[in-house]
């Protein structure tokens, strides 16, 4: 069984609609995929009747930015009631964050001398629930002023470059909390990706996991074999989940093939079991 536990499609910064996305599923010989577009369950209803009609098992998920100790954190929650009021209230927040530092990131490369305006944001982020940063380094590419997402990271819209905007996130603490009382379970994505080793530490994930915190994203395309070693460890000391994935985006980045990485089998029943146990109250 093939089981891939996070990926994006056009709702949010993908480049696939969520019929989409499920289609090339399939053709990656998946059994099981989760839509985990960013702070939003936009694409669920699309990409549930797509899976109904082509047989592949479909996890309803999303993957929310969040804040720890002031350094940004993504939080893959599965099987939440997005309009569980205090998850919704975040997800409003979270969005409006978004959408409102596109005219900011404009103007800084409108100083900078590029032409793009904000139509040229919004004609790039076609179904998505709000625009941001990757749909800004898509106009650039279709402007010609970067080859690809990456490019328009590096020059101009990563951390502290220049059209670089901060936005609000939740605070992780809250949002694992508010993800367990939606009835869904929450896994960290990615934790010691894109420069972050070491943080959350061990000492950390035990306090997230007495929040609520289910488990620990490991095998993903940012994280070395040492660093996969090293978290499969703690998960394993604290008794949480192991997933993995690809991060897939379609064309919008690279080497995030489907299933380039998965979750075993026997990590996902452990996933359903606690799935289950949240939205019987059990847990």
């Amino acid at each position: 069984m093939r089981i891939d536990l996070h990926t994006h499609s056009r709702a949010s910064d993908g480049t696939d609609t969520p019929a989409e996305l499920v289609q090339a599923a399939v053709r990656a010989g998946l059994d099981v995929l989760a839509i985990t577009d960013h702070d939003t369950a936009a694409g669920w209803a699309e990409a549930g009747a797509a899976a109904d009609e082509l047989g592949i098992e479909l996890v309803r998920g999303m993957e929310i930015s969040t804040r720890h100790h002031g350094r940004g954190v993504h939080l893959l929650a599965y099987a939440p009631d997005p309009a569980h009021p205090p998850l919704a209230t975040e997800l409003e927040r979270v969005l409006e964050g978004r959408q409102a530092r596109v005219p900011t990131m404009v103007a800084r490369l409108r100083a900078l001398g590029i032409d793009i305006t904000e139509d040229d944001v919004r004609r790039a982020a076609p179904g998505a629930a709000a625009s941001g940063r990757p749909h800004v380094a898509d106009a650039l590419v279709t402007l010609g002023v970067v080859p690809d997402r990456t490019a328009a990271f590096d020059r101009y819209l990563g951390w502290g470059r220049p059209a670089h905007v901060d936005r609000y996130a939740a605070p992780l603490a809250d949002a694992i909390v508010a993800v367990a009382e939606a009835g869904g379970v929450s896994v960290v994505a990615h934790p010691w990706g894109r420069g972050g080793l070491g943080r959350p530490d061990e000492a950390s994930f035990a306090e997230l996991r007495d929040l609520g915190l289910s488990g620990i994203e490991v095998d993903h395309q940012d994280h070395d074999a040492t660093t996969r070693d090293r978290l499969r460890a703690i998960a394993r000391n604290l008794g949480l989940v192991v997933t993995g994935s690809s991060d897939y985006h379609g064309s919008g980045k690279t080497d995030h093939d489907l299933g380039c990485n998965t979750t075993a089998p026997e990590e996902y029943e452990r996933l359903l079991e606690l799935t289950s146990a949240r939205a019987t109250g059990t847990a």
